[in-house]
């Protein structure tokens, strides 16, 4: 069996939607192929913000931005890896992010803000209403109205060469759980994710990483296994950010990801947002904050003690905590503490997570919307009883790192005023990774110095050296990268040199 298209699609999470829905208007036919069972990727499990300068949002609240300040403000967030970002692409999403935000919303989606996210020097955080399944929702649907064909449980296995000039024809796909052809006259677009739970890719970057599990456990590296068999090469492959530290999922989600992502609803909140009192939302997007997010490190500095399901500390709180939580019984740990950081903990300016932009959580919050998570005694051994941890273990644990304080100056104070307190069970968690195929400026996959003819990259799979660090980027990457992407495939480039 076989299908044919002008431009071929891989993946439908935000990259790819906006991928096709501009080789669409470009008057590209568009298939899509979906693994999954729903479209969204990354993109539907994430806080779902963009920063992005010279916005219409930002001119309506009078702040003066720029691309410039923007791409220079992101030198900020580069760590150990400045030195390593592909400036030219950086450029580009700068340059773009404003338009990519208009974008979004001339298709519905709704934007609170901007809001502040230090060290950006001007507000340019503006974070998606109802929530991020507004990203597939509406991308799909304009996708949908203008033809495109959506397949989803449809994994692509392999890319088909062109034997006469080396470039793609199409891919072959299990579609129905039978293989398929799907020819594309223009273009592939692989948009398919990063590989933040790919064991093999991260073994051979960041080997420590390799089995600690993703926060998506579907990004699996399928693109950029796919572009590495037509001998395209991997750019930043070591860029993991994790293990990050995260609460375990409520058994049901939390209200806000029930909500329909309408665009009602949208217009609604953003209303509510600009124009009533913090303190009427703040306990709706405490049922968010507290079911998606993990402790700031801020808390292991004031005190609080890391100890695994036998009740034993595991690990120097302050060195790699998320490496060590991934090596214990069943990968769990809890935070315990005492009275003192706890009322520390209580309100501003000590938050025990925050989704930048969006509001901070305090440990009130986690009493009031995760009971499952907290749980506070007057005894050591009444908290170990109410977590179900060995009450002896517990003790011993604690006392010893009580003594052993005498000599430690990094940290603020033991566990030693109760009542007592504990957060958990933790697990450890890659959040998303920074490497992709190498790409030129018009999402080009290459192969050494050359293109590799008709295959274009978005997304996580071609982010081409850009390192994405900070909130906000990496969707407004995924959107801005598809987008070209698509209308370049559409166009059908001539094969361009790296940039």
């Amino acid at each position: 069996m076989k299908l044919e298209c002008d431009v071929l699609v891989v993946g439908a999470g935000a990259s790819g939607l906006s991928a096709a829905i501009e080789a669409a208007d470009h008057g590209a036919g568009v298939i899509v192929l979906e693994k999954n069972s729903m479209p969204g990727g990354s993109s539907r499990l994430s806080v779902g913000s963009i920063n992005a300068a010279g916005s219409s949002l930002q001119k309506r609240a009078g702040i003066v931005d720029t691309p410039d300040e923007h791409f220079a403000d992101m030198d900020h967030f580069m760590g150990p890896f400045a030195g390593k970002d592909n400036l030219a692409l950086r450029r580009l999403l700068v340059d773009n992010a404003a338009a990519s935000l208009e974008w979004l919303m001339s298709h519905g989606l709704c934007f609170y803000g901007p809001t502040a996210d230090p060290p950006h020097r001007h507000p340019r955080m503006h974070n998606v209403l109802p929530n991020s399944r507004a990203y597939p929702y509406y991308l799909g649907r304009a996708a949908r109205r203008r033809g495109v064909d959506i397949r989803l449980d449809a994994p692509v296995l392999q890319i088909l060469r062109d034997e006469g000039d080396g470039g793609v024809r199409g891919a072959l796909a299990r579609i129905g759980g039978q293989p398929v052809e799907v020819l594309a006259r223009s273009g592939v677009v692989l948009a398919s994710g990063d590989y933040s739970n790919d064991p093999e890719i991260k073994q051979r970057f960041r080997p420590e990483l390799a089995a600690i599990p993703a926060i998506n456990p579907t990004a699996t590296g399928d693109g950029h296994k796919l572009g590495e068999a037509l001998g395209a090469r991997m750019v930043n492959g070591e860029v993991v950010y994790g293990p990050g530290l995260r609460f375990m999922e409520p058994s049901q989600p939390s209200l806000v990801r029930r909500l329909p992502p309408s665009w009602l609803l949208g217009k609604l909140m953003q209303w509510a947002l600009n124009s009533l009192p913090a303190s009427l939302f703040r306990p709706f997007v405490m049922s968010f904050m507290t079911a998606s997010l993990g402790p700031e490190a801020a808390l292991l500095r004031a005190g609080a003690v890391l100890v695994n399901r036998e009740g034993r500390r595991f690990v120097d709180e302050l060195v790699q905590p998320g490496l060590a939580i991934a090596q214990q019984p069943a990968g769990h740990a809890w935070l315990v503490f005492d009275s003192r950081v706890a009322q520390m903990f209580s309100g501003p300016p000590h938050y025990v997570s925050t989704a930048p932009g969006v509001a901070f959580a305090y440990l009130p919050d986690y009493q009031r919307h995760r009971p499952d998570l907290y749980h506070r005694a007057d005894s050591l051994e009444a908290l170990a009883s109410s977590v179900g941890l060995p009450p002896d273990a517990l003790r011993q644990a604690i006392d010893s790192h009580n003594a052993g304080l005498v000599t430690d100056t990094a940290r603020a104070g033991g566990v030693v005023q109760g009542p007592f307190h504990a957060l958990g069970p933790l697990e450890s968690r890659i959040v998303i990774t920074d490497g992709g195929l190498a790409v030129n400026t018009s999402h080009q996959v290459l192969r050494g110095d050359e293109v590799v003819p008709r295959l274009y990259a978005a997304g996580a799979v071609g982010q081409g050296g850009a390192l994405l660090a900070g909130n906000g980027h990496h969707i407004c990457w995924a959107v801005t990268s598809g987008r070209r992407a698509g209308r370049f495939a559409a166009q059908r480039l001539a094969p361009q040199p790296l940039a």
